[in-house]
């Protein structure tokens, strides 16, 4: 039986690798995959007829696999591993006492009756076996791509674009600026003192996983420091003001986020500070504080205070479940910071990979940064129409969603989004061509009005989640 089972396996191995390498050969591809898949068809014989040649042979085989996969990609681990992995699995296999009993080596005694040996042993196929996994040990210990070099410590420009206004010990965006540098030019902690830095204050926010939290409740949170104050929100969507030098709190905001099995992500990228730079208007909400929630609302807050700001949308809230095709609890939130830019206050959200395919849309939105009134929307299952959609209609399911931050340029008008994938991430097919165009890439739209400006997509058809995860950092080259 065991034989007859391996024998089948090696046969569905040895169909798959024939009939996919005579289409590969066709295309102008390799022809190692037909000549394996006529090696797996004979060593599916050689188990069938429980011929001990078998292992000699396919530790052959193995060899020759090794040479070619070598030869083809160099000592790459993660394009080794795909080549030889199965193979090398099988040998183990191939190996084991239990297999090779059914190899059994017969001779005649002097009177011509037939009795069994030892079961057969191949020293070619342990032999081969064991090469590969040095080889194996060596390439995940090799770095092919790795290249040495050193960075110029000259200065090539004296007064460079870090992006907006921002005071140097200041760090108001998610980047620091809306450019997402994160860079900061101050200088007084260097290579020469860090590591005698001693801690000045400790701050407890004092929100802790519960155990009805999702596995996913992670705290990723990077502060905005604004004059003497950092802010900064937590897990569970509270945002708080801290004394920049003391470490005292100022203030604390809990929006009551309802518990929730079905959201995926428990967590708070960053809050976006925003101050009319064209005022000197002083009192209530004339500097906001804009926090996201994992309920799906976009609150306005008092910077000096924490206090809700009416005048935002309802009462203070945008509720981003507006217009979504489907709405069911916890499948849509915003993770990450808006980007405050052009007088409008712009936000994506995250949607729960793999867990249906009736999710939300990836909808990026823009609102009027005083009144919260929508300006423009642009959804990639429909880019074209970006003006505000009416209250009866519905943005396009499972579009390509932006789960991280994007960038702004107000000078060029435009605003970078990086973008995911379409779930579930693993299924491509129902794939418009505007989700082949828009999934896994960078978008800039226009801060204006939301179209298109260009699109510089990183993974085409992409089956494997690769969405852009990071903020785009923008900035101006000089070649020297």
């Amino acid at each position: 039986m065991i034989n007859l089972v391996t024998s089948g396996l090696l046969a569905l191995i040895g169909l798959a690798l024939a009939v996919g390498g005579v289409w590969l050969i066709t295309v102008g591809g390799s022809f190692y995959y037909a000549l394996a898949g006529l090696a797996f068809l004979f060593a599916s014989y050689l188990a069938f007829s429980r011929k001990p040649v078998l292992l000699p042979f396919y530790g052959a085989f193995t060899l020759a696999s090794l040479v070619w996969a070598v030869w083809e990609v160099g000592f790459d681990w993660w394009q080794l591993a795909p080549r030889g992995g199965l193979i090398i699995v099988v040998g183990l296999w191939l190996m084991t006492p239990v297999f090779r009993k059914t190899l059994v080596r017969t001779s005649q005694d002097e009177d011509g009756a037939r009795e069994n040996t030892t079961p057969a042993r191949s020293f070619v196929l342990e032999g081969s076996v064991v090469i590969a996994v040095i080889v194996t040990v060596y390439s995940m210990m090799n770095n092919p791509n790795a290249i040495e070099g050193t960075l110029p410590t000259s200065t090539v420009v004296e007064n460079p674009q870090y992006g907006g206004s921002v005071p140097n010990g200041d760090w108001h965006h998610y980047g620091r600026t809306t450019y997402g540098q994160r860079y900061s030019p101050l200088d007084q902690i260097n290579t020469d003192n860090v590591a005698s830095l001693e801690q000045a204050w400790v701050y407890q926010t004092g929100d802790l996983k519960r155990e009805s939290d999702v596995p996913e409740t992670t705290y990723q949170v990077t502060p905005l420091k604004i004059g003497e104050t950092l802010y900064l929100c937590t897990p569970h969507s509270w945002a708080i003001a801290i004394d920049a030098k003391t470490g005292q709190e100022k203030w604390k905001f809990d929006p009551g986020i309802p518990q929730n099995p079905d959201r995926q992500h428990q967590t708070c990228r960053g809050v976006t500070y925003y101050k009319d730079a064209a005022t000197n208007e002083t009192g209530p909400c004339t500097e906001r504080v804009f926090l996201p929630t994992s309920d799906a609302r976009l609150i306005a807050l008092d910077a000096a205070t924490g206090e809700v700001c009416p005048s935002f949308g309802d009462e203070g809230t945008v509720h981003l479940e507006a217009n979504m095709p489907y709405n069911p609890a916890g499948y849509y939130y915003s993770t990450s910071p808006p980007v405050a830019a052009d007088g409008k206050i712009i936000i994506g959200g995250a949607v729960n990979d793999n867990y249906s395919t009736k999710s939300q849309s990836g909808v990026i939105r823009a609102y009027d940064i005083n009144t919260g009134e929508l300006i423009w929307n642009w959804d990639s299952g429909n880019p074209e129409q970006t003006e505000p959609i009416p209250d009866d209609q519905t943005y396009t399911a499972n579009s390509p969603n932006s789960w991280s931050v994007s960038s702004a340029d107000e000078a060029l008008g435009m605003i970078y989004v990086p973008l995911g994938n379409k779930v579930p991430d693993q299924l491509g097919m129902n794939r418009d061509e505007n989700v082949e165009t828009y999934s896994s890439s960078i978008v800039a739209l226009s801060l204006e009005t939301g179209q298109v400006q260009w699109v510089r997509q990183t993974v085409h058809h992409d089956l494997w989640d690769m969405d852009v995860p990071a903020q785009p950092a923008l900035f101006i080259l000089h070649l020297i």
